[in-house]
C-alpha cells in the first residue's frame, strides 16, 4: 500500500509561504529605509520607551550579543541613545531619538501597507481562521522542555506579529 501523501507536506507549504512573506516584508522595509531588526527595535521602544538592552533582546527575540550589534549601528545612525541606569550601572537604558522617531514613522507606513497587502481578498473571518490555524500549528510543534513531547495546543505568543502594537491596528484577526 502506497503511503505517500497526495499533497506536499504542510510544513513545506508553510515554510515556503513564510519565506516568501519574509522576503517581501524585508523588501518593503528596505524601500522605506529600514530593516527588520531596526523595525523591531524601534517598535519595541515605542511600546516601552525606556527599555534596557536585555529587555529589548527579549522583546525582539534575539540574543544579547546580536541586539548589541544592531544597537551599535542604530546608535551610530543616531536612531537611539544608550545611557547607564543610575540605579544599576551595569544596565544600559535605550531610548529613541528624534531621528529614531522619524525612522519609525517612515517605516510604519510601509508596515501598514504590507499588512493591507497580505490581507487583500481575505475576509475578517478568514483572517481569524488563519490565525487560529497558525496558532494550532505552532502548538503542534511546541516542545516541553522536560520531556521533548509536543505541548498540545500551546502557541508561542512571542512569535505573534508585532503589527497590532502600532496603535493603528487594522481589523483585528484574533
Amino acid at each position: 500500500m502506497d503511503k505517500r501523501p497526495s499533497a506536499p507536506p504542510i510544513g513545506i507549504t508553510l515554510s515556503n509561504a513564510a519565506r516568501a512573506v519574509n522576503r517581501a516584508f524585508d523588501a518593503a522595509l528596505a524601500r522605506a529605509g529600514g530593516s527588520r531588526p531596526v523595525w523591531l527595535v524601534l517598535m519595541s521602544l515605542k511600546r516601552t520607551p525606556m527599555a534596557s538592552q536585555r529587555e529589548l533582546a527579549a522583546m525582539v527575540g534575539i540574543e544579547g550579543a546580536t541586539v548589541s550589534h544592531h544597537l551599535n549601528a542604530m546608535e551610530m545612525d543616531e536612531l537611539i541613545t544608550r545611557r547607564r541606569d543610575p540605579a544599576n550601572r551595569r544596565v544600559h537604558i535605550v531610548e529613541l531619538t528624534v531621528q529614531g522617531e522619524a525612522a519609525f514613522q517612515g517605516m510604519l507606513g510601509a508596515v501598514i501597507a504590507f499588512d493591507q497587502r497580505l490581507r487583500a481578498g481575505l475576509s475578517g473571518d478568514e483572517i481569524a481562521e488563519l490565525v487560529r490555524l497558525l496558532d494550532r500549528l505552532q502548538g503542534n510543534v511546541a516542545v516541553r522542555t522536560d520531556s521533548n513531547e509536543p505541548v498540545a495546543g500551546a502557541a508561542a505568543d512571542t512569535m505573534r506579529s508585532p503589527e497590532p502594537a502600532l496603535g493603528k491596528e487594522p481589523a483585528r484577526h484574533d
